[in-house]
């Protein structure tokens, strides 16, 4: 009989040894199931007490029972059978189930999940305000504090009227044997739970917009970085050829010393290119735009950049072309540019031989790959020479590789636009031409306003200043002060009461209109101005001329004038 019973003598030993410990916890007439006898004296605590160990001795006898069984289920299915049996419970489940589960963990493998990253700072936003418990970090060139989910917490989002149910676990991980790469001790990951029916609305919308909302955040939370090509189109031991440093102008489109209609102008534009990635697919353009910011110098070329920076959050990257040698160079600078970002090249007519092909007796030969030197280099022509041509340099701008990148704004600066050539200037280049003129009544206001503290009904005519104020627009025109030089002005006259400060600022623009009369100009200053006014006007018509010399494709039109 032991013989036929083999697999169930191990099953009742193991019970017997189950049950045998609890001897030593509870009475003899407790483990023989057999009630104390009361008498009439007992208690209502006695009665209590016999009560509690019937229930604790039918809850022993239920677990004996319960491991008799589990051994025996042990002994007769062996392991593999009991986890196809729990399989297939587990499907059967799953098809009466309503919802459906996504597990996306931090490690993939070896590498960083960037999802996970994705949704850890997505949900970052709804955590500080829906979760009790929350995890706080804040990253590397960030100026602002993420909120996280803590372990096994939940919180809900909606997408589109379905519902998303998120759960982030955290578990400690198995140590680990000899690695080049250790993984993190603890292994962490957020689970999606969403309804079936809802599957077609979550995914991947809902995916791709955690993606678009997280760069997003990240870019607003990083602090902004201004980069610069030092090391000429050199690749570092990093392979990066750009070294950057925390951009941290205060220049803002409300400080900025301009006429406001041209700015909302210009704010209108740069909010349209932010948005219109859908327009330039559609109509198979690259996701890029190109300004040219001209005018003498001190009229905030360079502020202007800034205040474009800050309102859209781009990086910028600060483009010195005589540190570049070759086109080869140039490229290599252009690839390793990011998206969302302001490529700038301030004063393009003295950086480069960049003269006006139209205007200088040329020989027939010349052409756009003509040499483009640095100024005060060699001008020989050697084959040794390394030298950039305007045909990199056009190329760079609105070529093939300027496609390699997207949202991504070109911004030329220079003093003398009739010096530029207008196959580098044409629209489609240099889409927006703004000119930084001297310094105007309404942007007098906006300087008087940040320096002395003027409020805009000061400006009004029915006020003690108002006759200042009218001096003062009569004036400014015929001073043509740049904003650099009516601000050093109020800087200097920041601590003495507002009246007498504007009043200062009044003589200064007085003295000056008195030596501009006085001065009169040199022939050769009205062929300059004559030049650049001629320029401004037939910019469009040159560029139109120049295009089949210089690639062959170019597309028609002007640059818009602001």
């Amino acid at each position: 009989m032991l013989a036929n019973s083999g697999h169930s003598l191990p099953s009742l030993c193991g019970l017997l040894n189950l049950i045998q410990p609890l001897h030593c916890l509870f009475p003899r007439s407790f483990m023989s199931m057999r009630p104390l006898r009361t008498t009439r004296r007992e208690t209502g605590e006695g009665r209590g007490g016999e009560a509690n160990m019937e229930f604790w001795t039918s809850l022993a006898s239920l677990m004996g029972v319960f491991a008799f069984f589990q051994s025996i289920l042990h002994a007769v299915f062996p392991l593999e059978l009991r986890f196809a049996a729990v399989k297939i419970f587990h499907r059967v489940f799953c098809c009466f189930s309503t919802y459906c589960y996504f597990d996306i963990t931090e490690m993939d493998g070896v590498n960083t999940n960037e999802l996970y990253h994705a949704v850890q700072l997505y949900l970052s936003r709804s955590a500080s305000i829906a979760a009790s418990r929350l995890s706080l970090s804040r990253g590397l060139n960030s100026s602002a504090f993420t909120f996280g989910l803590t372990n096994n917490d939940r919180l809900v989002d909606t997408f589109r009227g379905a519902i998303a149910t998120w759960e982030h676990a955290v578990t400690q991980r198995q140590s680990q044997s000899f690695s080049w790469r250790p993984l993190p001790e603890e292994k962490r990951s957020f689970t999606l739970r969403i309804k079936k029916k809802d599957k077609a609305i979550i995914l991947p919308a809902y995916l791709d917009h955690i993606m678009e909302t997280a760069n997003e955040l990240r870019r607003r939370n990083q602090d902004r970085l201004l980069y610069t090509n030092s090391r000429g189109g050199s690749m570092e031991s990093r392979g990066f050829p750009w070294e950057s440093v925390p951009f941290k102008h205060p220049s803002t489109f409300e400080t900025l010393a301009m006429d406001p209609s041209r700015k909302e102008l210009i704010m209108a534009d740069l909010t349209d290119f932010a948005e219109g990635k859908t327009f330039y697919e559609k109509r198979g353009r690259a996701w890029k735009r190109g300004y040219l910011l001209y005018g003498p110098p001190g009229t905030g070329k360079s502020s202007m950049i800034a205040a474009m920076a800050n309102y859209l959050g781009y990086d910028i990257y600060d483009l010195e072309l005589t540190e570049v040698h070759t086109n080869s160079e140039l490229r290599k600078l252009l690839m390793k540019t990011t998206s969302k970002s302001i490529i700038v090249i301030e004063d393009i007519d003295c950086s480069l031989n960049l003269t006006n092909r139209i205007s200088k007796k040329a020989s027939p030969s010349a052409d756009a790959s003509s040499d483009l030197r640095p100024v005060g280099g060699s001008e020989d022509g050697g084959a040794g020479a390394k030298t950039i041509t305007l045909s990199g340099l056009l190329n760079f701008t609105d070529g093939l590789w300027s496609c390699c990148g997207s949202e991504r704004i070109f911004v030329f600066t220079t003093n003398h636009i009739e010096k530029l050539d207008p196959a580098l200037v044409r629209s489609g280049r240099m889409d927006m031409h703004i000119h930084m003129s001297h310094c105007s009544f309404p942007a007098l206001k906006i300087l008087m306003t940040n320096y002395l503290g003027f409020d805009d009904r000061e400006f009004d005519d029915k006020t003690e200043t108002s006759d200042l104020m009218r001096e003062l627009a009569d004036v400014i025109d015929d001073a043509e002060m740049t904003p650099a030089d009516v601000s050093e002005v109020l800087i200097k006259n920041r601590r003495r009461e507002k009246e007498a400060a504007a009043g200062e600022l009044l003589d200064v623009l007085k003295e000056r209109v008195e030596k501009r009369k006085k001065k009169k100009p040199t022939g050769e200053e009205m062929e300059e101005e004559e030049q650049e006014k001629r320029a401004l006007e037939s910019t469009s018509s040159e560029s139109d001329q120049m295009m089949d010399s210089c690639d062959g494709k170019e597309d028609k039109g002007e640059g818009e004038q602001v």
